[in-house]
């Protein structure tokens, strides 16, 4: 039986989603390390998958990242979902939320200041960003409505905090982890909502929707 959208067999569809795992993972890795200027070849190395494979999938660097940053809005959306349908208390929701994403995009360190403002907002970028902004929107406004999260706290601060969340620390493994979680237990200290009288405003407005699409994308015509 066929794969109904790419025609390939579900055998070769599973070995290309577990390559694009690894060529993910390997091209943050790499982007960090070396920045957008860092050759096709070294991923692929590092991925441990041929050239020719690699390019059969992904034709141009700028085809690969545009599938990664499409790819990681996918699973901010999956996460979100799943937390608010297993997790019915708002705050333990948005907390499994950091937490999941946090633990899934932290080791390869931020994306924005690597490929932001090179890419294209395609049709499907665009479609992937507003499944984000809807999913992202639910678990704000639960937190909101249950008094739990603070006021001014919205949901496009998230992909910047998340940004925030993870750079790329001189360790790896189970050690690199844990501290992440760490100063991701801090931040969520703070988004609770303060006792009055104790609350501390914060910094400037909030990031807005159309600010996050003007950082990743590149300017138009």
């Amino acid at each position: 039986m066929s794969d109904t959208y790419t025609g390939r067999p579900r055998g070769r569809q599973r070995e290309a989603d577990r390559n694009d795992v690894r060529l993910f993972q390997a091209a943050r890795e790499v982007f960090a390390e070396r920045g957008w200027d860092a050759p096709v070849s070294e991923i692929a190395r590092r991925a441990g998958i041929g050239m020719g494979s690699l390019y059969r999938r992904y034709p141009s660097k700028e085809l690969l990242a545009q599938r990664m940053r499409i790819a990681g809005m996918d699973q901010l959306v999956a996460q979100a979902r799943t937390a608010l349908a297993e997790e019915p208390d708002p705050w333990a929701a948005l907390v499994r939320f950091f937490r999941d994403a946090l633990t899934d995009q932290g080791s390869g360190g931020a994306l924005l200041p690597l490929v932001g403002g090179r890419l294209p907002a395609t049709d499907e970028v665009q479609a992937a960003a507003g499944q984000l902004r809807a999913a992202l929107d639910d678990l704000v406004d639960g937190a909101h409505r249950a008094g739990v999260l603070r006021a001014d706290f919205t949901s496009a601060d998230i992909p910047l905090l998340l940004e925030h969340l993870t750079p790329r620390i001189p360790v790896t493994g189970e050690r690199a982890s844990a501290l992440h979680l760490r100063y991701l237990d801090l931040v969520l200290a703070g988004l609770r909502t303060p006792d009055p009288g104790r609350a501390m405003h914060l910094h400037g407005p909030g990031p807005r929707w159309e600010e996050l699409r003007d950082l990743w994308n590149a300017p138009e015509g």
